[in-house]
């Protein structure tokens, strides 16, 4: 009893140092009253991912209103948290989306290639989306009552999604601090917009690659940049012809989105590869994780009857219900001869194959289960909260990439031993079981996992703190220019000191022209004297 009681005694001691080293930096912060933002968001996922910050800015006190449209997938028209201004759209996104991802996940499984940021449907579906968001921009610039109630309303700050520039746009229309909630900028990683980044060891979104790429890899990296920016000449002239159309003086969008006060960032250095950044990117990746919850008593029974063996949780995302049924019925036969028991977020057809273990659920309390010490595999398809939560949690990921950026997102969980990938053209009951049979047995998986979690957990301020703190900082201080940096205003020549290069090359030669001329001078003149002689 002695021994235990003197490991317990430091560690309660250091408890109390960190609550009040908490409180004294409670005191230090300064507070903000309730402020007045404006949100132009983007939907689904992205909706998701910043509708956890808007719920924790309106604990604060600040006042929100979102502009939706009228046909949005997941922002709801009525919400206690904030009101909401409608554009008319002519676009179901539920049902625009959902054709595109079925005949995306179609091709996959039939042997197309996942890396689906390159097809022709995925630049067809962009454009389109585009032009609808130029569409709401232009309601919007045109409607003079709307425009006038937006700037009586007096708001101290837009925040929005760079992913389209409609937000960015309007920010500088109605003169306001601009927040950027951001993992993309268009269609390329937001860090290409404002940070160095030599392609030489980042990869692009798309590419697969990790940090560390032979010369190969390289040349295809320095391609699927180059895929990327010919996309930017796609999208940029209609934004940038609004510009000059409503905007006094005009604007460059792409320069508007470097213009930001604060970005946002939804990554962090456990997750993500390291690389140069900016003093007003902030990162806040993982700010939707918490601790897990208690669960319902019936899925607690169900998580205690595994004993031992434990759980695998298995979902697709809240946007994808299901696989081909053929694939479906392939993984429940998989589980069926498992140990473990499965909770399985599957919609549709139930496969005849299912086992007596697996639990087929709507919907899943999924932060709670992956916080809950029976879980002992998530499958998942690698959009970026789960994958976050994943870490936050310290569960090994087994994953199933289907669409846009989740590939990459597992591919760095894989780089770190902390999951694996099984892409769905490779897909069958083989590949599944032998996939997570390595993860239940192979305990580096676990063991790498969890120090990723202790790694994102071992900081002085959460990432939700943050992320309210930053978006305060802007209101109290009416922007914060003084971290932005002024690179993107200068010419190309002039950031790779081109024109000096020309300068002192220009030296050079004309030091080294002098001194040939000279000594021709020279020479020439020694000749004559010896020829007079």
């Amino acid at each position: 009893m002695p021994v235990l009681s003197m490991g317990i005694t430091p560690c309660l001691h250091m408890r109390g140092i960190g609550l009040l080293f908490s409180l004294c930096l409670m005191g230090v912060v300064p507070s903000c009253d309730g402020g007045n933002i404006l949100v132009l968001p983007l939907d689904g996922s992205h909706w998701i991912n910043i509708q956890v910050q808007l719920d924790e800015l309106h604990s604060h006190g600040h006042k929100l209103t979102i502009i939706r449209s009228s046909g949005s997938w997941y922002i709801k028209e009525q919400s206690h948290m904030y009101s909401v201004i409608n554009i008319p759209s002519q676009i179901n996104l539920k049902e625009f989306f959902g054709g595109f991802l079925e005949r995306q996940m179609q091709a996959q499984v039939e042997g197309g290639s996942a890396l689906v940021f390159l097809t022709y449907d995925f630049i067809s579906l962009l454009l389109t989306l585009h032009e609808m968001w130029h569409n709401d921009l232009i309601y919007l610039l045109n409607n003079t009552t709307l425009l006038k109630e937006l700037r009586d309303a007096k708001y101290d700050l837009l925040l929005t999604d760079p992913g389209v520039a409609t937000g960015v746009i309007l920010a500088k229309y109605l003169n306001l601090p601009l927040v950027l909630n951001a993992r993309w900028f268009l269609a390329m990683d937001g860090h290409f917009a404002l940070a160095p980044s030599p392609v030489s060891y980042i990869p692009l979104t798309g590419s697969g690659f990790t940090d560390k790429m032979d010369f190969f890899q390289r040349v295809k990296n320095v391609f699927y940049y180059s895929v990327a920016q010919a996309h930017h000449y796609l999208v940029t002239p209609g934004y940038n012809a609004i510009c000059e159309k409503y905007v006094e003086d005009g604007c460059d969008v792409i320069s508007l989105i470097q213009d930001a006060d604060i970005w946002l960032f939804r990554s962090d250095f456990v997750f993500d590869f390291p690389r140069p950044t900016m003093p007003n990117v902030i990162y806040i990746g993982g700010y939707s994780c918490k601790p897990s919850k208690p669960l319902s008593a019936e899925l607690e029974d169900f998580m205690q009857s595994a004993g031992e063996h434990g759980v695998i949780v298995m979902t697709l995302g809240s946007v994808v219900n299901a696989l081909p049924i053929k694939l479906a019925e392939e993984i429940a036969s998989v589980f069926a001869k498992l140990p473990q028991k499965v909770i399985w977020r599957h919609i549709g057809a139930r496969p005849s194959t299912v086992g007596n273990n697996t639990l087929i659920v709507d919907w899943m309390p999924q932060k709670d289960l992956l916080g809950h010490p029976q879980t002992k595999v998530f499958v998942a398809h690698g959009g970026t909260n789960g994958v976050q939560e994943a870490i936050y949690h310290g569960v090994p990921v087994l994953g199933i990439p289907l669409f846009f950026d989740q590939f990459d997102n597992l591919l760095r969980l894989q780089a770190r031993g902390a999951g694996t990938i099984i892409r769905l053209n490779e897909l069958n009951g083989e590949t599944f079981e032998q996939g997570l049979r390595e993860l239940l047995h192979q305990e580096h998986y676990r063991d790498n996992m969890q120090r990723l979690s202790r790694l994102h957990r071992d900081q002085p301020l959460s990432p939700m703190d943050q992320a309210v703190f930053w978006v305060e900082y802007v209101i109290r201080h009416k922007g914060a220019a003084h971290l932005r940096t002024q690179a993107y205003k200068m010419p190309w020549y002039s950031y790779y000191c081109v024109d000096v290069l020309l300068l002192l090359l220009s030296a050079v030669i004309g030091t080294v022209l002098c001194v040939v001329a000279l000594f021709r001078f020279l020479c020439c003149r020694n000749r004559t004297k010896i020829k007079q002689q």
